[in-house]
């Protein structure tokens, strides 16, 4: 096809036409969608607009015309929500009791993960039949290679994803929003521009003036910090940053400036890949009433260590650095980290680094909302290490290795530690 002609597509009967248009020529719909690149682009960011929240209102219709927040109690935080609740300020991570004030007529549903990975699966199969090359980012977006599947699926990529997303909304029951460009980071900018149900396409030639007059933090993996320093410095728009010598930001930013030159200019050379390696094990809870007692806290990090260690196992990986992650009463968030001198996927070990961490913060006076641990720094476990500086690690991973194995032939309760038939105890008693 010749590039250099407009094409109009339309997103509901798949027609493609030369010239720009307000109609389809074939159906008379105006879901058209224009642009002289689009049938020369092939990396899409597919993401599913408020996913949890359009999976419960695909399931109770009565749900349709309501703000519907997805989430935990009063003491959680939300999850998603839907487009109507964002209208009244409510936004994912915000504390449940914020978003109840913003939008007190809200729907709260508990989050059903079951439900929602059931529907994930088969948007996941539905887009594995486009392109192998699917990465997926979390269980409701994903990136697609559809390099030279054009002579596979006799259309070019653009159809190929506008049927994709014509067949989610019909067999699965939600919407996605999609963004089609060169490379990743400007298919993932793309998708946010036409929210929700929307299809958004951005040519490597137009991102720098689409870019430069955004405000910095427009820039997908700027955070709210950093794009307050970034404004100290001088630099409030992507145009500031496009404006700047390479040299100067490297100078100021190190790495980071390379990496913000590049974006701003919408330069991104990551391939798309369906091998991306996971980046972290965790698991963390949020207290129905905030904790200030240190025992109690090293109670609940010891339970969350046997966790991470789990789900460790499960994928067969090991971790050299442990994670922890506490909430005060008062919603600032502390992180600490430490290396381990071999990495491990056992609860003990884990547990060993991330006390002393616990300790240094849980001094009696400061109450936390929530406590989590993690691995990250993953590899394959091959086989547990000998520690020279510490050599009864291989007795503790050996009873570690051989409390799994009764636990997967007996049962979970089959071994149980000291401190786990304690805190089980303590939960008896408290009922």
């Amino acid at each position: 096809m010749n590039t250099r002609v407009m094409y109009a597509l339309c997103r509901d009967c798949l027609h493609l036409q030369a010239g720009a248009a307000i109609a389809c020529s074939s159906c008379g719909r105006g879901r058209i969608l224009s642009h002289p690149a689009l049938t020369r682009l092939s990396i899409a960011h597919i993401d599913c607009d408020a996913f949890f929240a359009a999976v419960e209102k695909r399931d109770d219709p009565s749900l349709k015309d309501k703000p519907v927040i997805v989430g935990g109690g009063q003491r959680g935080v939300v999850s998603t929500c839907c487009y109507i609740a964002r209208l009244y300020g409510v936004r994912s991570a915000m504390p449940m009791f914020t978003a109840l004030k913003l939008c007190p007529d809200a729907v709260v549903i508990g989050s059903n993960f079951e439900k929602y990975r059931e529907a994930a699966a088969r948007i996941r199969e539905k887009m594995d039949a486009l392109t192998p090359l699917v990465q997926p980012v979390s269980i409701d977006e994903a990136y697609m290679d559809l390099s030279g599947t054009e002579t596979v699926h006799h259309a070019p990529p653009a159809v190929s994803l506008a049927r994709l997303a014509r067949d989610i909304e019909r067999d699965v029951g939600i919407t996605v929003s999609i963004g089609l460009s060169s490379n990743k980071f400007l298919a993932k900018t793309a998708s946010e521009l036409d929210k929700p149900r929307g299809f958004a396409v951005i040519a490597p030639e137009e991102a720098e003036a689409l870019l430069g007059p955004k405000p910095i933090e427009f820039l997908h993996g700027v955070g709210p910090k950093f794009a307050e320093k970034l404004a100290r410095d001088g630099f409030d728009t992507v145009k500031d940053i496009q404006g700047a010598e390479l040299k100067a930001l490297i100078g100021r930013y190190g790495e980071t400036g390379m990496w913000l030159k590049q974006r701003a200019h919408g330069l991104d050379t990551r391939p798309v890949r369906n091998d991306e390696e996971r980046k972290s094990i965790s698991s963390e809870t949020t207290f129905r009433v905030d904790l200030s007692d240190p025992a109690a806290l090293e109670d609940q990090l010891w339970q969350l260590c046997v966790k991470t260690a789990d789900r460790a196992k499960a994928v067969g990986v090991v971790g050299v650095v442990v994670t922890l992650k506490l909430k005060t009463s008062n919603f600032r968030a502390l992180t600490r980290r430490v290396s381990l001198g071999e990495p491990t996927q056992l609860a003990q070990e884990i547990f060993r680094a991330g006390r002393p961490l616990l300790a240094r913060e849980a001094n009696g006076r400061e109450r936390f909302r929530l406590i989590g641990i993690g691995l990250t720094g993953l590899d394959d476990h091959r086989s547990d290490t000998v520690d020279l500086l510490d050599p009864s690690i291989a007795k503790r991973a050996a009873a570690e290795r051989a409390s799994d194995a009764a636990r997967a032939k007996f049962g979970k309760d089959a071994v149980v530690t000291g401190r786990a038939a304690r805190i089980a105890k303590a939960r008896e008693n408290d009922t």
